[in-house]
């Protein structure tokens, strides 16, 4: 029997700008226009799927 996968942790707003290369701040404007990758508050903290982030981006790049 196969044992079952462990998720990937949920990303922080620092580790989704070293994806996207781009700032911190910019994520916060695009949170705040209701653009870029979606992501939950965990208390007062921004967490990030990275499945969806990474799917936010190649959804991007189809489009450029």
């Amino acid at each position: 029997m196969t044992p079952p996968a462990t998720p990937e942790p949920l990303w922080e707003i620092e580790d989704v700008s070293a994806y996207l290369r781009v700032p911190v701040q910019t994520l916060y404007q695009w949170r705040k226009r209701k653009y870029g990758p979606p992501a939950a508050r965990v208390g007062r903290h921004l967490r990030y799927d990275p499945d969806v982030v990474r799917a936010w981006f190649a959804e991007q790049s189809k489009a450029a």
